[in-house]
């Protein structure tokens, strides 16, 4: 195994067996199935959520992608752009992608790799549920958009 680090990363959260909440772990998994020709430049990871640890799989990023289900979006996904943020109440688990970042700058007295976080939209996360047909639909557009943030070409996709 070598021990030289994508340069990109790709991170989905959420429970799997909540309903919309799966988008995430969702988007992750059909993007790695995308990226097998991708020639090692791009890692795909999920977890139920974001914990300090995760911080150190920052390190030697040149970007990192990170996806998550989101409540309240009046459209199919949203972009934006993940800048480290002190948390008022710290604790070690669930932390927000800000958060992170800033565990990230504080250990290793470094800024961080550029990020971006892509939130899905998602309503109904009952225990047991599969997601709806509607963040399916919307699943599948932000699908696209991860796949060209990853820069992974139609050549590499055929």
């Amino acid at each position: 195994m070598s021990s030289q680090v994508a340069p990109l990363l790709v991170f989905g959260w959420g429970n799997p067996s909540r309903g919309d909440d799966a988008l995430g772990p969702l988007l992750v998994e059909q993007l790695a199935g995308l990226a097998q020709m991708s020639s090692g430049r791009l890692e795909c990871l999920t977890d139920f959520q974001l914990q300090v640890e995760h911080a150190l799989d920052l390190r030697g990023r040149e970007r990192v992608l990170f996806v998550d289900a989101a409540i309240g979006l009046q459209i199919p996904f949203a972009v934006s752009t993940v800048v480290p943020a002190p948390v008022a109440g710290f604790t070690t688990h669930a932390l927000s992608p800000e958060a992170l970042l800033q565990v990230y700058r504080d250990l290793e007295r470094a800024e961080p790799p550029p990020c971006t976080l892509l939130a899905i939209r998602a309503q109904r996360f009952e225990l047991g549920e599969a997601p709806g047909g509607q963040a399916l639909a919307d699943l599948a557009l932000a699908l696209a958009w991860a796949t060209a943030w990853a820069g992974l070409t139609e050549e590499m996709l055929t």
